[in-house]
């Protein structure tokens, strides 16, 4: 017997030791266990700030058997106070979703080797595919409807509401795609054009694509580049391109389920299959069009922000 299924075995209890706010969820399919996480939603002293998901386990064969994924899915939102519900901001449900779009793609995999399991083995810049993706549930109407409701009435989220919402959501989205485009094209520029720049270089270069791509100019003493962490800090140099093309992937994904309806579950089982199964078996680009049945396209990102009309 592996570890995994010992515990589950001995019933985890969904209060673990750590803290009575964090409970363990175990994932079953047709009556057998496939996956498990723990869910930290509140902030506490000493506990790191922001949100995330890390694995506790990764699926893998093992010399006793399969070794089934647990999954960290880890907030920092505020506790429920005098017997009152938690009541969680638009912002937060979003994070949450994200989250949770990682555990599935920890939790869901069928790869049995550990460095392709799961979230292991994913190019940088389609590991964010399976979290930006579940965001989109955040802003319709469908998706609000199962967990926006009225605190005491349970009256649903009113449609003047989710309109003004709606609409807030593409306030300047193209100032800040063409922000985003100005960082990654710096990042990719400086590591692959300058191999021992001077830091009138690096200004020379940031000016250049400032001028090619910038909204607004900036002043002359701005030196935004001493303090881009992205640029080496986290595994980003040259990939900080990436936050954009997975948006450009998330949107493409999400788009096939506007063509059939966000909770149709024949797109849903082939997103599984096609996608989040996989982990890092094959090449992304290959799983992308393996689901969508064709090479990814900008236009529903640019749809969805309000660039290109409906």
């Amino acid at each position: 017997m592996n570890a995994f299924t010992a515990c589950v075995s001995k019933k985890i209890p969904k209060r673990p030791a750590i803290t009575p706010d964090v409970r363990y969820f175990r994932i079953t399919e047709n009556g057998q266990p496939i996956a498990g996480f723990y869910l930290d939603l509140y902030a506490r002293e000493g506990k790191r700030g922001g949100a995330w998901m890390a694995d506790c386990r990764v699926r893998r064969q093992t010399e006793n058997g399969l070794q089934l994924p647990v999954a960290f899915l880890t907030c920092n939102f505020t506790a429920p106070v005098g017997g009152r519900p938690a009541l969680l901001t638009h912002d937060e449900v979003t994070t949450l979703f994200h989250e949770f779009g990682h555990g599935l793609h920890h939790m869901l995999t069928k790869q049995h080797i550990a460095d392709i399991s799961g979230i292991n083995g994913v190019a940088w810049d389609a590991v964010e595919l399976p979290s930006q993706f579940m965001e989109n549930y955040c802003w319709e109407r469908e998706g609000l409807d199962l967990l926006a409701k009225h605190v005491d009435s349970g009256e649903p989220l009113p449609a003047e509401l989710l309109e003004r919402l709606q609409a807030a959501k593409n306030f300047q989205s193209a100032m800040g795609m063409m922000r985003q485009v100005e960082f990654s094209l710096f990042d990719l520029r400086l590591h692959h054009e300058l191999s021992a720049p001077s830091a009138s270089d690096v200004q020379a270069l940031l000016d250049e694509v400032r001028e090619a791509v910038s909204v607004l100019p900036k002043v002359s003493f701005n030196r935004f580049q001493n303090s881009f962490g992205h640029v080496f800090a986290g595994g980003y140099a040259a990939g900080y391109y990436s936050y954009k093309w997975a948006e450009v992937l998330s949107a493409d994904a999400w788009s096939a389920f506007e063509e059939t309806g966000i909770f149709d579950p024949e797109t849903g089982q082939r997103f599984r299959r096609e996608i989040l199964e996989q982990g890092g078996a094959r090449d992304a680009a290959e799983l992308f069009i393996a689901f969508r049945g064709r090479e990814p396209s900008v236009e529903p990102l640019l749809r969805h922000c309000g660039i290109r009309a409906a």
